[in-house]
């Protein structure tokens, strides 16, 4: 059976990127190690056809004053039918099993990091090491980190022994966090990431006018460049507001070699009740992309260019976002094992309109639609976090 792997593409970017920023991400600061605490969480994302699923837990421990260690398993289950699958291929269900483990060492005013990720599927297999190291300067007013990851990917198809591609990542990160006041933090980060082998999926076609075809048009596989260079620079800053609340903004730009250009804008909004042992926040969330140079819905022949991609998450789209989320303190005489325990839900909906994708669902009614006329795709999408976490 032909299946495309949406969970690699928008909306499973979006729901790791959702489940880090408020569930795995280290609450370590610089020369502190991270807390001792287990996290049992549920993450549920449903959009486009698509319904990815799972479970996943977390421990940290400490090992005297200077070593944390972390433990980390992760799972998706993915079932559905995307757009493309329903142009193309068969309803599919599937599963993606990650495990993770991780050290921090503290050595005075630095931190250093190891990290080991195996992420695995019936036609994926994913591996990546990490190193990071963190030093505070300046009375710990100042915090400057780096960061360097190197993965290797192995891509199978489904229904085809014989095929076997590999990918290589290289990413490396500079972060600068700064003090500013007693009520103002802010944060510069640059990122590059260096691609290179099978970066494209087994799986997917770009169409091209046919004459020949019913449609009016055919399919093919894409064809994508085997290196991919990117560059990203985001900055942050949160502020304290008098009433003990607190606000967060960040804007990011991110530009490859593909010609991929974005830019990320996000606002939250964080309200304790410390009467009610809660913690409110609100976020809202725009993102703009131009698309790849070798990008298009409809090529005007077959192998129409040296490279081709028909992937909605390479074309011109807009994607909008707002969500809510709340924190509770579990009072003592309900908290399990004598321990400081929180029960935790974010929800967020998120709309994604796509420019120059359009929806060739409208053929499969019958509906006599010119090729290239069709109109543009656009679906909103549920991401849903439940989790509670145990400190030790």
């Amino acid at each position: 059976m032909v299946v495309t792997k949406e969970f690699r593409e928008s909306y499973y970017a979006l729901t790791k990127f959702l489940l880090f920023s408020v569930f795995f991400v280290s609450t370590a600061k610089a020369a502190v190690l991270p807390e001792e605490r287990l996290d049992t969480l549920y993450h549920s994302y449903s959009g486009g056809g698509v319904t990815i699923d799972g479970p996943s837990i977390l421990v940290r421990k400490n090992i005297g004053n200077n070593v944390s260690l972390s433990a980390n398993y992760y799972v998706d289950m993915i079932s559905g039918a995307s757009i493309d699958v329903q142009a193309t291929a068969s309803r599919y269900t599937e599963q993606r099993d990650e495990f993770s483990v991780g050290a921090d060492y503290l050595v005075d005013k630095a931190t250093m990091s190891l990290s080991y990720t195996n992420s695995s599927e019936n036609d994926y297999q994913a591996e990546t090491v990490g190193f990071g190291i963190s030093q505070d300067f300046f009375g710990d007013l100042s915090t400057l980190s780096l960061r360097a990851t190197y993965g290797s990917d192995d891509v199978m198809r489904n229904g085809d022994e014989d095929f076997l591609g590999h990918a290589e990542h290289r990413r490396y990160s500079l972060g600068w966090s700064q003090i500013l006041t007693t009520k103002l933090i802010a944060e510069l980060s640059v990122e590059t990431v260096a691609d290179e082998g099978f970066l494209n999926n087994p799986y997917r076609s770009v169409r091209y006018l046919d004459p020949s075809s019913a449609l009016g048009f055919s399919y093919q596989a894409e064809l994508y460049p085997t290196t991919r260079n990117s560059d990203a620079v985001a900055l942050r800053a949160k502020y304290r507001l008098p009433y003990r609340a607190a606000v967060k903004t960040e804007y990011r730009r991110y530009a490859d070699s593909w010609g991929i250009q974005s830019d990320n804008l996000e606002f939250r909004y964080t309200h304790p009740l410390e009467s009610e042992n809660l913690i409110l926040e609100g976020k809202l969330r725009f993102y703009k992309q131009k698309g790849a140079d070798f990008y298009s819905d409809l090529f005007p022949y077959v192998d129409a260019t040296n490279f081709r991609a028909r992937d909605k998450e390479l074309s011109d789209f807009t994607s909008t976002a707002i969500g809510f989320g709340a924190t509770y303190l579990v009072p003592d005489r309900w908290a399990l094992f004598d321990r400081k325990n929180t029960l935790n839900l974010y929800w967020d909906y998120v709309l994604f309109d796509y420019e120059n994708f359009h929806d060739v669902r409208v053929h499969n009614g019958g509906d006599s639609v010119l090729p290239g006329d069709e109109p543009a795709y656009n679906f909103n999408a549920h991401v849903v976090r439940a989790y509670w976490s145990m400190w030790f």
